[in-house]
């Protein structure tokens, strides 16, 4: 029996063999824990009652990646996830085995996957509600998310990410587009662009428009500038939800009963 002759490398190959494995060597270094301040304690089964299917969950990791994260969109927030709950795609209400993961998200290394709500017990949380979503609605964002599971990041993005391992000037106004800059596609590179895509999929909008009366005065030029860019690029990042108008904010370390008169202070 006649061995089959392996095809040689052509140049272009090997480049994106080697190319893949400097991404690997980034993201498992990117993906390193990172000293970080304690977090209130979360109640889970109170945690799961506060949230409802298409809730958008933002993470203050406590990855090397999220300190770059958090570095460069001057925000607490370095992550975010998308609450699916037992919905299971193709269908209002049909729910998926109770028990199993209830949430989606866009990992560096492992791509877009489900993952379970408990994970984030050990993070400082924030809840984004869209405002006035009807149920049809949230399921068409959840079918989104599950019609992009298993989609792969290619990890030449991560090696544009890697710019920022150390500590550069980058002024406060570009740092945001400093993301971006001579990255093959930002967007890729990013893990809310999923979950603003889904948004965007039923016409529900992140941020505001922008109009000529905003770009033109000089009050509001540079955040009408940023929001223009970002609209542009698709480079949406987790501060965006937590700032923008059309999500209520909801605190999960918040008491389910709460009355500061039955505190006791120590003299």
């Amino acid at each position: 029996m006649r061995r089959r002759r392996r095809a040689p490398l052509t140049r272009l190959t090997l480049m994106r063999r080697i190319q893949q494995a400097i991404g690997h060597a980034i993201a498992s270094f990117l993906t390193v824990p990172v000293d970080a301040p304690p977090v209130f304690p979360v109640d889970l089964a109170h945690f799961r009652s506060l949230l409802q299917p298409a809730d958008v969950i933002l993470v203050e990791g406590k990855l090397r990646i999220s300190s770059m994260v958090k570095y460069l969109t001057q925000s607490t927030w370095s992550h975010s996830a998308l609450y699916a709950g037992e919905y299971a795609p193709g269908g209002i209400g049909e729910a998926a085995p109770a028990g199993g993961p209830d949430c989606i998200e866009a990992d560096i290394i492992a791509g877009v996957r489900r993952f379970n709500l408990q994970d984030l017990l050990p993070y400082h949380v924030r809840i984004c509600r869209p405002i006035g979503l009807q149920l049809e609605d949230r399921q068409r964002v959840i079918d989104y998310a599950f019609s992009k599971l298993g989609t792969q990041y290619d990890l030449r993005y991560i090696v544009d990410l890697a710019r920022y391992l150390f500590p550069i000037p980058v002024p406060a106004r570009w740092r945001r587009r400093a993301i971006g800059f001579l990255s093959a596609d930002p967007t890729r590179a990013i893990c809310s662009t999923l979950i603003a895509q889904a948004f965007k999929n039923i016409g529900y909008p992140i941020l505001p428009e922008i109009t000529e009366q905003a770009l033109t005065d000089p009050a509001t030029r540079q955040r009408a500038l940023e929001i223009f860019h970002i609209h542009g690029s698709e480079l949406f990042v987790p501060r965006d939800f937590d700032v923008s108008p059309y999500f209520q904010i909801i605190k999960p370390e918040t008491p389910a009963h709460f009355d500061h008169h039955r505190l006791t202070w120590v003299e």
